[in-house]
């Protein structure tokens, strides 16, 4: 099982809802993709420019898959990554196990 958390930040507060619209379609996409048991979006009600991908793989080979597919390649890649700052955490489970 593999874990992907990633923190984005919105450069410009203009383009939160369009982040917010992609992400939700990435993410529409991504549930599809075989090998992904979790792909939600979360976005801070404190500070409304920060969003978190919450992801779980059934491997690398799959998360590795989804980063040729099209959720990753024609809306993630060229139109989130340009609006956004981005910290990935790729993580093990502690609890529960």
């Amino acid at each position: 099982m593999l874990y992907n958390n990633v923190f984005l930040t919105v450069k410009s507060a203009d383009e939160i809802d369009r982040v917010r619209s992609l992400l939700q379609e990435q993410a529409r996409l991504s549930s599809d993709e075989p090998g992904c048991l979790r792909f939600e979006v979360y976005q801070s009600q404190s500070q409304p420019q920060e969003f978190m991908l919450v992801e779980q793989w059934e491997s690398e080979e799959d998360l590795a898959r989804h980063r040729e597919a099209k959720a990753f390649t024609e809306l993630y890649l060229p139109q989130v990554i340009p609006r956004v700052d981005r910290t990935p955490h790729l993580c093990d489970r502690v609890w529960p196990r």
